[in-house]
């Protein structure tokens, strides 16, 4: 389930919670562990060569985090999202990246901008060689890469918190054929009006792009997306 880390049972016990909060919620946010999975204690502790004690605190600070929840007779389980909830958080998403392009438009450094134009080069490759997992990691450098290019550090964080909660279900995305490559072309219109400093424009293809994302989320689950998506 979490495959093992080498996290050694002899560690300091803080070290060993801090360890297993940060590679869970990992998983958890990129999607290796979807809504619905159950979170064993004996199995975690396997896993990552603990003892049951920091996997259980290490849950108890993912639950405060709201990436897990506690179910009646099923233990700890990855915390869901209801669709009505999950398209709410699409729409703040919009909102929320539109105006980080808009920003980056503006504010982006020339560094900033070359490294936004290679990485967005290295996923094209990767959408050409429909490499899905390659694409999705690509995907959520390339907007971070905006986000931070705002400068604005209470508009990253917050655009950053929403985006963990619908990560899992942005990279899902991916599963639609072809998908990566109409992501890449819907990137590169922002990343066009970047270049060109136009914010309005970044703004609009942005919002545009991340409509798209929801829509093929959505299509995604209609065509087949694991029960525990929806838990």
């Amino acid at each position: 389930m979490a495959g093992g880390t080498g996290t050694q049972a002899g560690a300091p016990r803080e070290t060993a919670v801090a360890l297993l909060v940060k590679r869970l919620s990992a998983q958890i946010v990129e999607g290796a562990l979807a809504p619905g999975v159950r979170l064993d204690e004996q199995s975690l502790a396997e896993a990552f060569g603990v003892s049951r004690t920091p996997v259980r605190e290490a849950l108890a600070q993912l639950a405060a985090m709201g990436l897990v929840e506690r179910r009646p007779h099923r233990g700890v389980v990855v915390a869901g999202l209801s669709l009505e909830r999950l398209l709410h958080l699409f729409e703040l998403m919009t909102e929320l990246e539109g105006v980080c392009a808009r920003l980056a438009a503006l504010r982006m450094t020339n560094a900033e901008r070359a490294r936004l134009l290679a990485g967005h080069e290295a996923a094209r490759r990767l959408a050409e060689a429909e490499d899905v997992e390659g694409y999705a990691d690509a995907n959520r450098l390339f907007h971070l890469a905006i986000y931070d290019g705002a400068h604005n550090p209470a508009l990253v964080e917050t655009t950053r918190d929403v985006r963990n909660r619908v990560a899992p279900f942005r990279r899902a995305q991916f599963q639609v054929h072809g998908r990566p490559s109409l992501s890449w072309g819907e990137h590169d219109a922002v990343v066009s009006a970047i270049l060109a400093q136009d914010a309005e424009t970044a703004c609009s293809a942005m919002r545009e792009h991340i409509l798209k994302v929801k829509d093929a989320y959505r299509a995604f689950a209609h065509l087949g997306a694991p029960e525990a998506t929806y838990p």
